[in-house]
């Protein structure tokens, strides 16, 4: 039996991921089609211990810190830790795997903390490390959900209430999340990924148009 097929979503901090990873969730579910979805980090794992300390501000106050490859790492290991426990057998028996963020995250979260001319170094890094020297499945698709800071801040604002205090170390630097915006949309040229513009440059689209869209890159992998 072949493996399945793994997707990913994507996109900085407040960009809505988590709405449309549910929705596409329960679609995928309503038409039959055999799949498991996934999220990272996942919190509630002891594999993600290193990364909550990141986030958290235990380790620096400030995203840049942590260099960008011991960041990787930490989630690295949270992502090894969930596909060898639960969807390694789900995804080598055939079936569709639909994560929220992956790999691809270090790509758009740590490589900023870079000088630009070392990027291209740092993603043959990344999926030599997390593909071949862990393991990991490589996605079948990528789909990046792009959307200006101005509109996320909004959508993350929304989140916690309007509680500022409540965004972690990533969260709460603009300049950080700026930067995050610049290395996706590298990252998604260099790497092939697929981008979903989910705003009109001021207002988010409708969820329902979104999901249309990511609908229509679904079917055109697991067709």
């Amino acid at each position: 039996m072949s493996n399945g097929k793994l997707i990913v979503l994507d996109g900085i901090d407040g960009c809505g991921k988590s709405t449309q990873f549910e929705i596409m969730t329960r679609k995928l579910r309503a038409m039959g089609i055999p799949m498991q979805p996934v999220s990272f980090p996942e919190y509630d794992k002891p594999s993600a211990a290193l990364v909550k300390m990141y986030l958290g501000g235990d380790f620096s106050d400030v995203p840049g810190g942590v260099n960008a490859y011991a960041a990787s790492s930490f989630y690295a290991v949270d992502r090894i830790a969930s596909y060898k426990l639960y969807w390694e057998e789900a995804y080598q028996r055939g079936e569709v795997i639909l994560a929220s963020r992956y790999t691809t995250s270090n790509a758009i979260h740590q490589m900023g903390k870079l000088p630009k001319e070392e990027w291209d170094a740092y993603l043959a890094w990344l999926e030599d490390y997390e593909y071949n020297k862990l393991g990991l499945p490589k996605p079948d698709c990528v789909i990046l959900l792009s959307l200006p800071l101005e509109v996320s801040q909004k959508l993350l604002m929304n989140r916690y209430d309007g509680d500022a205090e409540k965004k972690d170390i990533h969260e709460s630097d603009l300049a950080y999340l700026q930067q995050c915006r610049i290395s996706a949309a590298y990252a998604a040229e260099k790497m092939g990924w697929k981008v979903v513009d989910c705003s009109d440059g001021e207002h988010i689209r409708s969820v329902e148009s979104i999901h249309e869209e990511l609908l229509g890159l679904f079917r055109e992998v697991i067709a």
